[in-house]
């Protein structure tokens, strides 16, 4: 078939691109440039810009295939680094990748794909699609430690229909990377992004503050019951679960550590407590992308509340009259608003949405925190 390969520079899609034109498919590449290329040419650890855009068409050119840079830099500023700094400033932790997976790369791509007669995109991810009694299904990749369903849980089912992941059923890196020497590709051996793509010096809070200075105003690090511990100079420095960077603040009275139990953005406070009062039985979660018919009772289900752990189980009630979804957890966890709340029935993705609130700490009396 005719299918467009989303190219980040990376040896995943390279392989993907490679492995698709070997098996005798008439193949696109597009790579987005997301940000200013002068500037990211030097940049470690980025991706779609400088170095990479070369990459991708280096191994286009080695294929023998078409290969298109497209700009979408005002789309991916709008998108993905403005949400990105607007959710720090309401005190909550952003996924930039799904945001991006979401919109500049599936919602765009899919449609760059239909623009061009092709009939399918492909992409690098390390998950599978596999065609159940109902349609496709998006499953986690055979390979645990590679997976990426987690930050694909709001591709729609007719962006997941359209899609194709080739490297789902890979077991290890080390077999994707065989099979890069193996196609004769100059990034087989090329390391893995490790930073977010936009702040690949790890310095995310010098651009949230940028963008909303309000995040760096000081403010105060308070206990349960509300005594001042410390001081803090902007609440993007902080995360629900936290415990470094606390300074005073990082231990009580008896030596115990303290992590940060929740950022209150409207009074620049932040709360911290013992790991095991950080805990919440219930999680609320909005903006809910379903890949199966929304369920109309109660559904048995494990959850993943962050990307690098094991799901748990759970109930999930959804409110279709206010687009909720409400998550009871069989152990309580530590739930960070903004990040994933991804449901499974097995290795099979059922949709998920983005955490907005979880139960409340309490105090040694029972209080709401």
């Amino acid at each position: 078939m005719k299918v467009l390969v989303a190219m980040s520079g990376g040896v995943d899609s390279s392989v993907v691109a490679g492995l698709l034109k070997e098996q005798g498919h008439e193949v696109i590449g597009a790579t987005l440039q997301l940000y200013d290329h002068g500037a990211a040419v030097q940049k470690k650890g980025a991706c779609c810009a400088g170095q990479d855009i070369h990459d991708a068409r280096d191994v286009a050119d080695r294929l023998g295939i078409p290969h298109y840079v497209l700009d979408r830099e005002t789309r991916f500023r709008q998108a993905v680094i403005d949400d990105f700094a607007e959710t720090y400033a309401r005190g909550e932790t952003p996924i930039p990748c799904v945001r991006c997976n979401q919109t500049v790369k599936f919602h765009d791509l899919v449609q760059l794909a239909r623009d061009l007669g092709a009939e399918g995109l492909a992409t690098g991810h390390y998950v599978r699609r596999v065609e159940g009694p109902a349609g496709p299904e998006l499953r986690r990749a055979a390979d645990p430690a590679r997976d990426q369903s987690y930050f694909l849980f709001a591709t729609t089912p007719e962006q997941l229909a359209f899609s194709h992941f080739p490297l789902g059923n890979y077991a290890s890196k080390a077999a994707v990377r065989a099979a890069a020497v193996r196609l004769g590709l100059a990034v087989a051996e090329k390391p893995d992004s490790q930073d977010i793509c936009f702040v690949p010096q790890g310095n995310y809070h010098e651009l949230v503050t940028r963008l909303r200075p309000e995040a760096a105003e000081p403010g105060t690090i308070e206990d349960a019951e509300g005594r001042v511990l410390g001081q803090h100079q902007g609440i993007a420095r902080f995360t629900v679960g936290q415990g470094r960077g606390l300074g005073t603040a990082s231990r009580d009275e008896g030596g115990q550590p303290l992590y940060v139990a929740a950022v209150d953005a409207p009074r620049r406070r932040i709360v911290v407590a013992p790991r095991p009062r950080l805990a919440s039985a219930e999680v609320l979660v909005e903006e809910v992308n379903w890949l199966i018919p929304p369920p109309k009772a109660p559904l048995a289900c494990t959850v993943k509340l962050r990307a690098r752990e094991v799901p748990q189980p759970a109930s999930a009630s959804w409110e279709a009259a206010t687009g909720r979804l409400r998550v009871v957890l069989a152990e309580p966890a530590i739930a960070a608003p903004g990040q994933g709340c991804v449901l499974y029935d097995g290795d099979r993705v059922l949709g998920g949405g983005f955490i907005r609130r979880a139960s409340e700490p309490v105090d040694s009396a029972g209080r709401a925190a």
